[in-house]
Order: C-alpha cells, then structure tokens, then sequence
C-alpha cells in the first residue's frame, strides 16, 4: 500500500546570514514566523510596511529532521511532494542537492529514494530572495508592469500582487506556503484522473478517465464508486495493466447543481481506487456537481453575446473580483476564506472573478464555492505586465498551468479559464515601450499555449484570452458590444455616476470605486494623530495614487462637506455603494444586453482604503449591504431623467413574479403629494419596463425638486422584496430635516428586536454597536415616515453585549442629517 509521511509541522527557521534560529510552522511564511517569534514589528501598523522590503531582499532557511522506517524505505518509489514553494528555493535531503524551484504557483516532485536511510534525515529548503531576483533581472532586462509593485516582478512567476499594487503593500513573502510530504509507492499510483459529463434526458453519464502509473507489471483492479448527495451508491470496476482507463457510469434521475439563486447545489462524490487484489494502492476523492456551464456568444442586434448558460438556462452574473485575503498568506485559512464566501451568497452573489495577479486560491476556496453556489471566473495568474516568452518561461508556465488545471477542473463552480487580466487592453491604452517581441510572446502565450492547454485537459470549460477582450488578436477588446470589459471612466476618469448610463455593455467585469474601511479598521493601524485623510499614515495606506483627493471630488460632487473624520469614512461608504448601485441598476434593467456585471472588488489583503466592500478585517462596508439589495434576484429600480421616472423590475429567478409597485411622492413636510399603485407579471429571466411617470407639474422649479422624494416598494406574495427612494437633486442640495430616529428594543428568547420609526425621511441610516462586529440584516438604508423598519439580531452572535440594557447603551445610530454641523 502507498504511504504518506506529513512533512507539515513544526520546523526551524533563519535568515541564511544570521545564526540565530526561530521555530517556524509550516505551511507557512517568513514574515509569519518572524511574527510570531517577535522579531519583526507588525507590517501593517502606520508605516511599517517600509520595513517590510529590507525583511524580503534577505535570504532564509528552513530545517527539520524527519524518521523513515523500514516500511516506508522499501516502497520501490518515494516522492517529496512540495505543493507550495514561495518561489526561489533549492532543497537539500541529509545535505544532498535534490531539486530547485523557480515557480509559486506548481507543485514539484522530486524522487528521493537514493537520498533518505533508514531511521533520521534532515530536510533543508534554503529561499532565495525574490525581491533581490527581481531588481537583478530588470537591471539587465527592463520590463513594463503595474506601477505600484516593484520593478521587474513579470521576470518571476510569483503572486504578482506581493510586490505591491494599487492597493496592496509591497511585501514579497517566502517560504513554505503549501502542504509538503513524503509519498511511498510499489506496485503502482494514479496518475491522473478526469471526468466528463455527458447530459441527457433523465440521467448524466459519467466518463472517468484515469492514467495510472504500474510499477509491477501485474493487472491492477481500478475502482470507481459515485455516492449521490442522498447516499446511493454506484461503482464499477475493471482489470488494467496500461496506462490509460475509462469507466462509465449513467447517473439516474440527476439532481442538478445550479448557482446561487436559482437552484440547490447537490454534490456527488466520486472515489477512484487503484488495487493490487484487496489492497489499496491508491486514491482520489472529487466531489462533482452535474451540470453544464458553457459561454454563450452569439450575433444579434447589438453584436455579439457573452453570458454564462448553466443548464440551459442563461444567468446574469452577479459578483465581485477576489484578490488575495492576505498579504501574509500563512494567516488565511479555510474558515476565513468561508466567511467571505458566506458574505458572498448573503449578498446575492452568483458569480466570483479570481482576479490573475494573485494566486490560484486554495482547493478549500473552490470546494466553498461548488457548496454555495458561485460560479468561478478562473483567470490565469498574469497582470498588467509585459513577460519575456522564452523556451524556459514557455515551459515553466506550461507546468503551473497543467497543475492548476488538473487540481481545479472537476468543480462544479468553475465557469471559464482567463488568460490573463488587461493585458490585451494594456496595449491600446498605456505608456509602455512596446515592442514586436513582446506582442508577438503575448499571442504565443495566451492566444495559442494556454488555450491548448486547456484544451487538451480541460476541453469541456471555455478559454477567454484576456479581461478585457473581444475575443482576442488585439482587436478593440474594449468593444461595448462584444466580450467583456473593464470600465473605469467612472473613478479614474472623474465622470459622474450617471455616466454609468450611457453604455449598456454586454459583461462587465470589473468597475469599481473606492472607500475608507470602517473606524475600527483605520483605528487598527492608527494612532489618533493620524487620524486625517491626509496624514502621513493614512496616505501610506491608501496605494492608488491621488485617490485620497478623488474621493473628495466626488463628495463635493454629491454631499456636503462632513463635520468630522467620522463622518468623512461614513460618507465615503455611501459614495462608494451608491456609485456601484448607479452601474449594477443600470445593467440589471438591461438584462438580455448586458448579462453581468462583477466589481472590483470583494476583499483586501490589509488594512487600507480600496475599491473593497468587505475590509481585511471582515467588516461589511455600505457597498456590501447595498450589493445584497441591487443583487436582490426580484429588483425594482428606477431610471430617472429630469422629472421622469421609469419603474423597472428585474426577475432573476427561475418562476414567474407576481406584484405590485407602490409609489409615494412625497416632500420635507412629509406630505403626499402623489400616490400610485402598478400591478405586474413578470416571466423568469427577464427585467421589464412597467411604468413611466413624469412630475413636471409639482417639480416645476429646482426649489420643488431640493424638497421632494420619491418613495417607492415591491411587493409580491412574499412581502416586500424591493424598495427605495429617489433624490431629483443631489443629496448636498436636498433639504434634509432632523429625522430624529427612534429605535425601540425588545426581546425573545433568542433574538434582539430593534425597531426603528422617524419624523422625516433619514438617509442611509446605519447601526453600529460599540465593541461589537456583527453583520446585520440590513443597514445604510433609507427610513420614511410612516415606515417602520424591524432590524432582528440573535443573540449568540454577541460578544459583549449580554443584555438589552447593555444593547441600548452600545447602539449607535446615524444617517446623513448628522455628517454635517447644524445652525
């Protein structure tokens, strides 16, 4: 039987030119274990992230001993096994060179039956520094990346965001940072195992193709066994001696996997077994969802498609991009990555872009995905830069490509494979030195070797070359009407959020706009002092240049000027989520056109001010409750234009939507001026115009307009699924009166109820408990009088509050009314 010797553990760790050496676990990072051995200050406070280049440009070594027995030593082949190796290493068993590593993102195996003994050995990985590697290579080689990371990051395949981005500090890790062992095999191993789905009416066949590695010579018995989520069991078996096998299995009565939203998510497992007669040589274990994903591009009217087709059914993508959760990847781990994942589908996501200069996620993050339901974006890890294509280059990538390709491809979640991220585009739109050696390396990478590869060993996904693309050859992949694109005027170029209205792109996926993190994140890695957009501090977290000022730009743009810092992170939130909800709002109406809308971004890797609705801490910023309202699967928005208003709703569910539209106008007084009530079907899938309204006759001057709103609800048999409110001025000139909120709190056994009412309309109203993170169910909303608006809160999700005293005297409430000094 194969056997397994775990290498994870405890080891000892120093710099190589130092003598002093620190316990280290592994997996793990430098940075994490000079951290936690206190030799290093925390690379995230005020501005220690300086330091954090002198820790990297040093070279490190990890040891450990580790015992081989007889049993183990007399398998015929035994395999180190290093699935993660941050990046330049060189590893030596009982002081005998065994291999070298030059690639984060591939999992290397190296023989090393003729270098271990019986009894103790001693392992030994010594890391060259990247950092050091990379300044070398652009002295002799300059090549163009991303601005804010280090110079000469594209001459490593490293996470290309360690060395800095526009939202990431420049902190180029190294280490051990995957799952490292020993593996004993004699009579044979699995090699590699792929599995197709073939759908049918009523049943799903199953192809397994296992390659197998036979150490013997003897006929081998390959097992396969499909558990259904039920726990019905199918198996077959058969005798092999080569090297290629298929087993086929008919699933009966499937139960299908669909994305969040619009199905459950069952999971099969499927187990591969290799046995010499009753004994186990070796396994796999692949949990599967039946389903079909395919990228629907076709001609029509407006050019061509791109929408994800899951089961035949066409969805509209709904999501954020995911970038690394930490800059320190020793400290992320399975129930954090959870977290966000949970956030997602809280959020009404459906859809997650791993993003191409970060890493490819853990197999923990895949495996959360096909249980909750998101549909994965997969781009490959290439950013914003210009690569040298060598032989050598070709064929590394080659490796971590098929790596990742064979680890990932089983997923139910998996959606597509992406060449890379804007680097077709990078070529219409930046200053660079371009040159014909380099364009011609793009399109032998990304035009013809990466989609052979996945064509090879992953032909049922579809391959996209670049994001943004209009299918590649470098021809418009900004084009409104076809592919995907990436949509920035609004942000980087200082349009306004309505600008967002004039294209009706066919997938977007990524726009964005930035925000502050919350009070108790800047309070993280802040002193008082520095508590000023501007300080010293807060500019060292804040990476994308002047994007402190722009922020500020569109406050004057929108709001008044806040009272206090306090309020000046709070308004920042709402601009970011307001700005996002004027895109999303406007795509979703136009569903059938545009089929996705995805922005950046999800999550951060430290504590900073980013484009992130959820902050390296985990806490929801106003984006992230917004998100969960104009990703709602029944949406009522309003398109407004002067003193018309258009009444929209967006089914994204899969059953017919029956309802009603409720509208108020109403102005400060509190005084309905107007009231209406619309009656609505709406077949699945679909997003339809119901009503269009104009004011011109109470909205007759700007006075009218600065006092009057716009309430308006969905309702259907389910209660209210939609609502809102609607400004026809912008908020800083809206005469807004105190609302003075009331918020009355009772108990059940089990929950908490806040309930709030007010005296006039409260915008963007937010709760906070002091010494608390919660995520409540909902928050920044809107209040009207006349309304009242029941937040519940359970119990055991408190920390410090252990009583309803203790909760009024913690509850915080705001809304807009108090950002600014009152006369």
């Amino acid at each position: 039987m194969n056997m397994i010797l775990n290498l994870n553990g405890i080891w000892k760790m120093k710099c190589t030119d130092e003598n002093n050496w620190y316990k280290a676990n592994v997996p793990g990072t430098v940075f994490n274990d000079l951290l936690n051995n206190g030799v290093i200050d925390d690379p995230f406070y005020r501005d220690n992230e300086i330091k954090a280049l002198e820790i990297a440009a040093k070279d490190y070594e990890y040891k450990r001993e580790f015992y081989i027995d007889k049993e183990l030593l007399n398998h015929k082949r035994l395999v180190l096994c290093c699935k993660g190796l941050d990046t330049l290493a060189e590893i030596r068993i009982n002081d005998k060179p065994v291999g070298r590593t030059k690639n984060m993102h591939r999992t290397y195996e190296f023989d090393i039956k003729e270098y271990v003994h019986e009894g103790e050995n001693t392992i030994h990985i010594i890391f060259e520094s990247s950092l050091e590697y990379v300044r070398k290579k652009n002295e002799e080689n300059p090549l163009w990346g991303a601005e804010d990371a280090v110079k000469g990051f594209p001459h490593i395949r490293k996470g290309h965001c360690t060395f800095g981005w526009d939202w990431g500090p420049q902190i180029p890790d190294l280490g051990i940072w995957r799952d490292i062992f020993i593996r004993g095999y004699s009579f044979g191993k699995l090699d590699d195992v792929y599995i197709t789905q073939k759908h049918e009416e009523g049943k799903v066949g199953l192809l397994i193709k296992a390659d197998i590695e036979n150490f013997c010579g003897e006929l081998l018995d390959l097992e396969v066994t499909v558990t259904s989520p039920d726990g019905e069991v199918i198996a077959s078996k058969t005798k092999t001696k080569d090297n290629k096998n298929h087993i086929y299995l008919d699933i009966e009565n499937p139960k299908l996997w669909w994305p969040n939203g619009y199905g459950e998510q069952p999971l099969y497992t499927v187990e591969v077994k290799l046995k010499n007669k009753d004994v186990e040589l070796d396994s796999k274990k692949f949990r599967i969802g039946l389903r079909t994903i395919k990228i629907n591009r076709q001609r029509d009217e407006w050019g061509e498609s791109f929408e994800f087709v899951v089961n035949g059914k066409d969805i509209f993508a709904m999501g954020a991009n995911y970038i690394p959760e930490d800059s320190i990847l020793a400290r992320c781990s399975r129930e954090r990555t959870e977290y966000l994942i949970k956030s997602c589908v809280e959020a009404n996501f459906n859809t997650i872009r791993v993003w191409g200069g970060g890493i490819y996620p853990e197999d923990y993050f895949f495996d959360l995905c096909d249980e909750y339901g998101l549909i994965v974006w997969q781009d490959f890890m290439f950013a914003c830069a210009i690569y040298e294509v060598t032989d050598e280059f070709i064929e590394n990538v080659e490796e971590e490509a098929i790596d990742n390709i064979k680890r990932i491809r089983h997923h139910a979640c998996l959606g597509l494979w992406c060449g890379n991220n804007e680097i077709e585009s990078g070529w219409f739109y930046w200053d660079f030195e371009r040159k014909a050696r380099h364009k011609t390396g793009y399109i032998k990478l990304f035009e013809i070797v990466l989609p052979e590869l996945v064509k090879k060993y992953d032909p049922n996904n579809f391959y996209w070359p670049s994001s943004p693309s209009s299918g590649g050859g470098f021809e418009n992949p900004d084009d409104e009407n076809t592919g995907d694109v990436h949509y920035w005027d609004v942000w980087h170029g200082l349009k306004p959020f309505t600008y967002y209205r004039n294209f009706k792109f066919r997938f977007v996926s990524e726009f964005g706009f930035q925000s502050f993190p919350s009070e108790k994140t800047i309070e993280s890695f802040t002193l008082p002092e520095d508590r000023n957009i501007f300080s010293y501090v807060m500019e060292r977290h804040q990476k994308n240049g002047a994007a402190n000022g722009k922020i500020l730009y569109y406050l004057s743009e929108t709001f008044k000027y806040p009272k206090d810092f306090s309020s000046l992170i709070y308004v920042s939130q709402l601009l970011q989520a307001e700005a996002i909800k004027y895109g999303v709002e406007h795509w979703r109406r136009n569903r059938g056109r545009c089929m996705g809308a995805i922005y950046w971004q999800l999550n951060d890797c430290w504590p900073v001010a980013s484009w992130s609705s959820i902050d390296y801490y985990g806490r929801w910023k106003a984006l992230h409750y917004f998100a969960r309202k104009f990703f709602a699967p029944v949406l009522l928005s309003v398109n407004d234009e002067g003193t018309q208003v258009e009444f929209h709703v967006t089914n994204e569910t899969m059953e017919n939507v029956k309802g009603s539209v409720v509208w108020k106008l109403r102005n400060v007084k509190e005084e309905i001026l107007k009231e209406g009530k619309v009656s609505f079907e709406i077949a699945p899938l679909m997003a339809k115009k119901l009503k269009t309204l104009d004011f011109k006759d109470v909205l007759s001057s700007y006075n009218d307009k600065m006092e009057t709103y716009l309430e308006y609800r969905l309702y259907t048999e389910k209660g209210i699924e939609s609502e809102g409110t609607l400004l026809f001025v912008k908020p800083k000139h809206f005469l807004l009166k105190d609302p003075e909120i009331k918020a009355e709190i009772t108990e059940k056994e089990d929950r908490y109820l806040i309930s709030l009412t007010s005296k006039a309309l409260a915008k963007y109203v937010e709760l906070n408990i002091e010494g608390e993170d919660i995520i409540f169910m909902d928050n920044y909303f809107d209040l009207v009088p006349g309304n009242e608006k029941v937040i519940e809160v359970e119990k055991d999700i408190f920390t410090s509050v252990k009583d309803i005293e203790s909760l009024k005297d913690n509850l915080k409430i705001r809304s807009l009314f108090d950002t600014v000094e009152q006369m």
